[in-house]
């Protein structure tokens, strides 16, 4: 019988060992699946990877710790809701450095520790709290970046029960997975404010190719607002004062000062490094905007500037960054029929609502075209067709419709000129 029961053990042992490997594999098919959903967020990361460790070993909970530089702070507890409401309530989300945490991290190793109540030389406030909270065996296991300690997972047993070598070496899997998680967000991080330094670097470069423009539309209001306060004291001159007339011109004043100030509230919110901010926008007016700001250019570079502009759902997204790439696409334009005869210098700016629900932004000059060579390139990051273009532009603006799910191309014209578009879908 004895022997009955041995061959039934040995024979469970592969069909065990094959269930412990597929649990595995799903485990880290579930990390693998958070990390790649939320590239800008750890905590759905943090709250997978507990999942599984917890489920794996056999802990009752789960603790993962980031480093910050006065300790290690909880930012994750997954494990019977009873002990994660305990824990929250009965240990310091700061794990202090020379605290009973922070020195088993210090080991940069994992440290077993099979009975807590005969662990001996450690003792301080955070053992006692471990032991009224019923800990009695425990596995922390340290995050590694280049040797330096980023973090520690803590698995715990409310009885005396060593974990196993096969669950020791899972943890390290997943510390790994959670150290892995770290490096691509702070990589992920370091891309976003790049590109953002870069969005803005291109913002300030465009507007000091407008600066004549610039100039031009504030100086037209003001030299108004001036002739209109000298004919104000003209009439204030008159006997009697015509007040009427008075009143009226100081209407007009106030009308022009008004322009100026929208005038540098523009220029303000293009120029300004700010993070990215979604809101409801009606692209419409948004486009509107940008013409005006670039109305003098045109003019003095001889373009007809021509909008028709279609009935459009209200999107959400960045309003300055969509500003960003009607800017680089205007100012191209623009800059594209300088060599046109003056009579053909035509620019048209139209914007159509589009199935499934989302808008479509045309922008299309008359100028010397694309190059077919150049077309599969133009987007790019430094190509450029322009000798003095610094080829970052369409780069970033592509970028930037991409970021609001869109999408920005080019194409040539007969018998002349280029068309770009781009799409962005409604809410």
């Amino acid at each position: 019988m004895n022997e009955s029961i041995h061959a039934d053990a040995t024979a469970s042992e592969p069909q065990d060992r094959v269930t412990e490997l597929i649990e595995q594999q799903t485990a880290i098919s579930e990390v693998l699946r958070a990390i790649a959903n939320s590239p800008h967020d750890l905590q759905p990361i943090f709250d997978a990877i507990l999942d599984s460790a917890t489920r794996l070993c056999r802990a009752d909970l789960g603790v993962l710790r980031l480093s910050e530089e006065s300790g290690l702070r909880s930012v994750a507890v997954r494990g019977n809701p009873l002990l994660v409401s305990q824990f929250w309530s009965s240990f310091p989300a700061l794990a202090e450095k020379e605290s009973f945490p922070f020195r088993m991290a210090a080991n940069r190793l994992p440290t077993h520790i099979a009975d807590l109540t005969a662990l001996e030389g450690e003792r301080d406030d955070y053992w006692i709290r471990a032991m009224n909270a019923g800990v009695r065996s425990g596995l922390a296991v340290p995050l590694l970046k280049d040797n330096e300690i980023v973090g520690l997972i803590t698995l715990t047993r409310q009885k005396v029960q060593p974990f196993t070598d096969r669950q020791i070496s899972l943890s390290r899997d997943f510390a790994a997975q959670a150290t892995i998680a770290l490096e691509i967000t702070r990589r992920e991080r370091q891309y976003r404010e790049a590109q953002m330094a870069l969005a803005h670097a291109n913002r300030v470069a465009t507007m000091g190719q407008l600066t004549a423009s610039i100039a031009h539309e504030i100086k037209q209001p003001i030299t108004a607002a001036r002739a209109y306060a000298a004919a104000a004291l003209r009439f204030l001159d008159k006997s009697p004062p015509d007040v009427a007339e008075v009143r009226e011109v100081l209407t007009c004043i106030v009308n022009e000062t008004g322009r100026t100030s929208d005038v540098v509230d523009r220029i303000g919110s293009l120029i300004k490094k700010a993070p990215p901010r979604k809101e409801i926008v009606d692209l419409n007016v948004a486009i509107l905007e940008v013409t005006a700001l670039t109305r003098s250019e045109a003019v003095k570079t001889g373009v007809t500037v021509s909008t028709q502009l279609a009935e459009l759902p209200r999107i959400q997204c960045d309003r300055v960054q969509l500003q960003q790439v009607m800017l680089n696409l205007i100012v191209n334009a623009i800059q594209s029929m300088r060599d046109v005869e003056d009579d053909n210098r035509k620019l048209r700016i139209s914007t159509e609502s589009i199935e499934p629900e989302g808008v479509c932004v045309a922008v299309r000059d008359s100028g010397q075209g694309l190059r077919p060579e150049s077309l599969p390139r133009l987007f790019e990051p430094f190509y450029t067709t322009k000798p003095d273009g610094t080829g970052m532009g369409l780069s970033i603006c592509r970028a930037i419709i991409e970021a609001h799910g869109g999408r920005l191309w080019a194409t040539g014209c007969e018998p002349r000129g280029a068309l770009f578009q781009f799409t962005i879908p409604a809410n």
